[in-house]
């Protein structure tokens, strides 16, 4: 008898935590745009209105802590140069190299226009901004999706759940910023933001049963390959069951009445377990995904580095973030006006 063994070559992640803190910061930006162009037609003084203030604190962040990650994933900011020497409209990474600048511009000048009191302008502004938010979310998932050699990642359901996990992000961001606003989650409204992340959970779980049902019909591969990891490796089973817990402690307190919403502990709490869900999903569906073998079984081991291209940049990308909501949250704090002009 022989026994042969079989050595499995060591591969670098095409992916990297950048990826990671990008789709998280562009998605939230975009979904933020979206819900802010929905709030600068609220009539004066509505519920909607006074969502702006922390949609446009949340929306300048984003918006610009995103494309600091993207430069990062591209290891060499010099690379983003060739998207425009080179046309390539075929890639959707071309078409993003495009978009991206117009939604970032358009983000900053719709927050101007907010900060200045234009709402006008501002509500023109919307207009174009909701466009290119829909642009940028089309184009971050039809990237990943377009690979047919991961089923996991080929599924129409993957841009909506990229979507639907980002607007529940940015939502939890608003939960969380609007506790440094003038007026504290007092002046925020707190009901409009539990309704909406409800909505977002109920999607969510709409797209997770149509998933299913495409699946056992035959129609979704993508159903079966995480069925093979689910049934194979307790890992992924382990995750499920997160995913479902987490849903369920969401649920849990967004039940709970509005105004309990305004205490420190309780919003602090959903606001960073709505944050942790979005992030957690990109974190599986990049790094954990590139582990699942293409051809063999097992599953690859990924180490995560300590250095840029890993912790510490996520540890960077966190600190600029928080670095911005400062500057952001002092701005509001020393020129009030602005806001109780816009929420009038």
């Amino acid at each position: 008898m022989q026994i042969s063994e079989l050595l499995t070559p060591v591969y670098d992640a095409a992916w990297l935590p950048w990826a990671v803190q990008y789709f998280f910061l562009i998605g939230i930006a975009a979904t933020t745009a979206l819900t802010a162009a929905f709030a600068a037609f609220g009539h004066a003084g509505s519920p909607a209105r006074q969502l702006l203030p922390a949609a446009a604190a949340v929306l300048l962040v984003t918006a610009i802590a995103a494309p600091v990650s993207l430069l990062a994933d591209l290891h060499q900011p010099g690379r983003f140069w060739h998207f425009y020497a080179h046309l390539t409209p075929w890639s959707w990474m071309w078409l993003g190299a495009l978009l991206l600048p117009v939604f970032v511009g358009l983000s900053v000048l719709f927050c101007a226009a907010w900060w200045w009191g234009r709402i006008a302008w501002a509500r023109l502004l919307a207009v174009a901004l909701a466009l290119s938010a829909l642009s940028i979310l089309v184009y971050t998932g039809a990237e990943v999706m377009v690979l047919r050699s991961r089923p996991l990642w080929h599924t129409v359901f993957l841009p909506i759940n990229f979507a639907l996990t980002a607007w529940l992000g940015a939502l939890g961001a608003m939960f969380l910023v609007g506790r440094w606003l003038p007026g504290g989650l007092k002046a925020v409204p707190v009901g409009l933001l539990r309704r909406l992340s409800l909505t977002a959970v109920v999607m969510m779980t709409l797209g997770a049963g149509a998933w299913s049902l495409l699946g056992m019909l035959g129609l979704d591969p993508s159903f079966d390959a995480a069925l093979r990891l689910f049934a194979e490796f307790p890992i992924w089973r382990i995750s499920l069951a997160g995913a479902v817990i987490t849903a369920f402690c969401m649920i849990a307190l967004l039940q709970r009445p509005a105004s309990s919403l305004t205490a420190p502990l309780p919003s602090a709490t959903l606001a960073l377990t709505m944050l942790a869900a979005a992030w957690i999903f990109r974190w599986v569906v990049f790094m954990s995904v590139q582990g699942v073998p293409k051809y063999g079984a097992g599953l690859y081991l990924y180490e995560m580095p300590w250095g840029s291209d890993g912790l510490l940049g996520m540890v960077g990308v966190l600190g600029l973030c928080v670095a911005l909501v400062t500057m952001v949250t002092w701005a509001l704090e020393r020129f009030p006006a602005r806001i109780r002009g816009m929420a009038a």
